[in-house]
C-alpha cells in the first residue's frame, strides 16, 4: 500500500528539522548522562544510543519511506526495537517517546497510528517504572499526557491541512473555470464579429459587386448597338464601385455607414431607393408612415442593412418590376416593409444558407433582428410576389450604446 506524501513547505521542513533535532538531543542526553553519572552499563547505553540514532537517521534519506506505509512502519519497527532496547538499559530513553509519538502518527495510517502511540506510551510507562521501582500516578500521567498532546496536535495539523488543501484544489478548479470562460467568451466574440462581418460583407460589398456584375452584362448586351445605353450602365456601375469602396473602408475605419451619415434614415432608404431605381429594372418607392423618431445607430444600420438586403434579392431573384420600401413608426416600435411584384417563392422551401449561392440574405435579416430583440417576416408565393417586414422594438440609444456617431 502507498501514497503520495504531501509536497514539503517552508514550515513543515522547519518542524521535520525540529523533530530530527528533538530526537537527537535526546538520545546524546541519554548518552551524556550515563557516562556522565558513570553508569554500571554506560557503554552499553551509548552504543543503543547510537544504534536508535543511526536507525533514525537512515529514514530521511531513504524516500520510498515518505512513498509507501508498509517501508514506514518497518523503518519505524527498527526504531523502535532500538529504542526499546535502549529504553531497558536507561530510564532517560522515556523522553524520546515524545518525539516517536508525531513520528508514528505522521507515517502511518489513522488506526496504526493511534495504536503505535498507545503501545509506545505503555513500553515507556513499563519501562520508567521497571526503573524507579514503583508505578505511581506521575509515572503514568507524563507519557499519557504527551501522547495525547501528541495526537491532539498531529490530527488537528492533518485537518487544517486537508482544508487547506480543499481550499487550494477549488482555487484551481475556479481559476481553471475562469479560464475555460475566458476562452469561451473569446471564442464566442471571434464568433460574433465574424458573423457579424458576414452580414455586412454579404448586405453591402456582395450585394455592390452582384450589382456591377449585373450592370455590366447589360453594358455588355447593349454593345454594340446601343453604345450610349451601355455608357449608362458603365457609369452606373462606377458609382457601385465607388460606394463599396466607401463601405470598405468603413469596415477598416469601424466609422458609421456612410450612407446615415449627415442624414436621417428616412433619408438613406430614400436615397437607397433611388439609386436602385436609376441603376437596375426597377421602380424602386419609398414612403415614411407616422412621425420620424429617434433610433439609436445600431437600430437604423440594421434596418437600413435590411432594405439594401431586400432590394437586392428584389433585382437579382425576383423579377419584379415595382418595389415599395415603407419606413412605419407604430408609437413602440418601428417597421420597415419591403414589397415587390416579383415572382415570388415558397418561404418553407428555401435552400440552406450559403454564400455562393447567395442564399445567406433571409439568415442574416434575422440574425439581425434576433440580435435587437426584433422580429423578421416574410410572406410570398410563387408567382404573388414577397413582402418583407422587419419590427424593432423602440428603445432609447443609450440603452444600445452612446447617443451620437463618429
Amino acid at each position: 500500500m502507498s501514497t503520495a506524501a504531501p509536497a514539503l513547505t517552508p514550515t513543515t521542513r522547519a518542524l521535520a528539522w525540529c523533530l530530527h533535532l528533538l530526537i537527537i538531543g535526546l538520545l546524546v542526553l541519554a548518552a551524556g548522562r550515563a557516562v556522565a553519572d558513570d553508569r554500571p552499563r554506560a557503554g552499553s547505553i551509548v552504543a543503543a544510543s547510537v544504534a536508535c540514532g543511526l536507525a533514525y537517521a537512515i529514514g530521511p534519506l531513504l524516500p520510498r519511506i515518505r512513498r509507501s506505509r508498509w517501508a514506514a512502519a518497518w523503518w519505524l519497527a527498527a526504531v523502535g526495537a532500538a529504542w526499546l532496547v535502549l529504553l531497558g538499559l536507561s530510564p532517560d530513553a522515556i523522553w524520546v517517546a515524545f518525539p516517536l509519538y508525531f513520528l508514528q502518527l505522521h507515517l502511518l495510517p489513522r488506526r496504526a497510528g493511534l495504536a503505535a502511540v498507545i503501545a509506545t506510551a505503555a513500553a515507556a510507562v513499563a519501562g520508567f517504572g521497571a526503573h524507579t521501582g514503583s508505578f505511581t500516578a506521575a509515572t503514568v500521567i507524563g507519557p499519557a499526557l504527551g501522547a495525547a498532546v501528541a495526537v491532539g496536535v498531529v490530527w488537528g495539523y492533518q485537518a487544517l491541512y486537508r482544508e487547506s488543501e480543499q481550499r487550494r484544489q477549488l482555487i484551481e478548479e475556479l481559476t481553471a473555470t475562469r479560464a475555460d470562460l475566458a476562452r469561451a467568451e473569446h471564442t464566442a466574440g471571434v464568433l460574433a464579429e465574424r458573423e457579424r462581418l458576414a452580414r455586412e460583407i454579404h448586405d453591402t460589398l456582395a450585394q455592390g459587386l452582384s450589382s456591377i456584375q449585373l450592370l455590366l452584362r447589360a453594358a455588355e448586351r447593349a454593345l454594340p448597338g446601343r453604345p450610349g445605353a451601355a455608357s449608362g450602365h458603365v457609369d452606373a456601375a462606377r458609382q457601385v464601385a465607388v460606394d463599396n469602396l466607401a463601405e470598405a473602408r468603413r469596415f477598416v475605419a469601424a466609422l458609421t455607414p456612410p450612407t446615415l451619415e449627415g442624414t436621417t434614415l428616412a433619408g438613406a432608404l430614400e436615397r437607397l431607393c433611388t439609386t436602385t431605381s436609376a441603376r437596375h429594372r426597377l421602380a424602386a418607392r419609398f414612403h415614411l408612415v407616422g412621425a420620424p423618431v429617434s433610433l439609436s445607430t445600431a437600430h437604423e444600420v440594421a434596418l437600413l442593412r435590411i432594405a439594401q438586403s431586400a432590394l437586392a434579392n428584389t433585382v437579382r431573384h425576383a423579377r419584379a418590376t415595382t418595389a415599395e420600401v415603407t419606413l412605419s413608426c407604430l408609437g413602440d416600435r418601428i417597421a420597415l416593409h419591403v414589397v415587390d411584384n416579383g415572382q415570388g417563392f415558397d418561404p418553407d422551401r428555401l435552400p440552406a444558407p450559403d454564400v455562393d449561392s447567395g442564399g445567406f440574405g433571409l439568415t442574416a435579416m434575422r440574425a439581425r433582428m434576433n440580435a435587437l430583440g426584433g422580429t423578421l417576416a416574410v410572406e410570398s408565393a410563387p408567382g404573388h410576389g414577397t413582402a418583407l417586414t422587419a419590427e424593432l422594438p423602440l428603445t432609447p440609444p443609450s440603452r444600445t450604446e452612446p447617443e451620437g456617431r463618429p
